[in-house]
């Protein structure tokens, strides 16, 4: 699915998009899946294990942003998770040894689908080493205008920023006064069936969907087999159910790579959509619907 010359791209400025990775069928299959999961957000009032909701939810017009956790609770992500085309790529840009970290899928509904601040995935999960990246899988078209991840390419070999407010986390960097052209950020785009590939310190965010179309984003993060997680593993034998090619091991690779722990804990505990409303200011405007 990718050659030489797109490892070298994804090293160089940390990103990468490969289109034509999920068919038809299997985008099929996902988008059907999603629906039946949202048409069931009608009996919901509050964020939970699978729902997060946009702040206008009601349960008579429910309105999803992000469906958490799929490859747990629904057995056709983790499939999918497991993709050989997909695992193929992986294996090119991670290495022999791959673990999933985690999943979401993310639901930029028409108009009102919220933005994400600027941020780097590392500032989340820090671990002993950075080769971690995370797959976006694209199951709508994607472009500008319908809220497509905007990446500041080359970051990933910059410092992690802070992410805090107050002393306590909030999974969110602060626009004013960094040293960052945030007018040079890419748009991550491409038809449905497409995926983008971006490294674990790479800065991205996204702004509303203010279009007349969806944007729904399957997005799967992945890690080297020998990278662990600096605020530890709870149980090992979940740990290494997650690996999704490579064999298990107990030996961590120890790499000098700049960490800043996410704690104090952000007061809005749950998803970066919580996190973020402790962030002291924005850079995405919010614009109702």
């Amino acid at each position: 699915m990718i050659n030489d010359k797109d490892v070298e791209t994804y090293r160089e400025i940390g990103w990468l998009v490969v289109e034509g990775v999920f068919d038809a069928a299997e985008l099929a299959a996902a988008r059907q899946k999603i629906a039946e999961v949202v048409a069931a957000a009608h009996s919901v009032t509050t964020h939970t294990d699978v729902y997060d909701l946009e702040p206008d939810h009601r349960a008579d017009a429910p309105r999803v942003r992000r469906i958490k956790t799929p490859h747990k609770h629904l057995p056709l992500f983790w499939d999918l998770a497991r993709s050989p085309k997909l695992v193929s790529i992986l294996k090119k840009l991670l290495g022999p040894g791959v673990r999933l970290h985690g999943s979401k899928i993310n639901m930029k509904a028409p108009h009102y689908g919220s933005p994400v601040e600027w941020h780097q995935d590392w500032a989340f999960y820090p671990h002993t080493n950075d080769d971690l990246l995370a797959v976006g899988v694209m199951l709508d078209d994607t472009s500008e205008e319908n809220g497509a991840m905007l990446v500041l390419p080359g970051t990933h070999r910059g410092p992690v920023y802070d992410h805090h407010a107050d002393g306590a986390f909030c999974g969110a960097m602060d626009p004013a006064g960094l040293d960052l052209d945030f007018g040079k950020a890419v748009a991550a785009t491409g038809p449905a069936g497409s995926m983008s590939f971006h490294h674990v310190r790479l800065v991205h965010g996204s702004a509303q969907n203010t279009s007349d179309r969806p944007r729904t984003l399957l997005l799967y993060e992945y890690a080297a087999a020998d990278a662990w997680p600096l605020l530890g593993v709870s149980s090992l034998a979940e740990f290494d159910a997650r690996l999704i090619t490579g064999a298990p091991t107990i030996e961590p690779r120890l790499e000098r790579v700049p960490v800043r722990i996410p704690l104090p804990p952000a007061p809005h505990q749950g998803s970066i959509y919580e996190n973020q409303t402790s962030a002291k200011s924005r850079y995405f405007a919010r614009v109702a619907a």
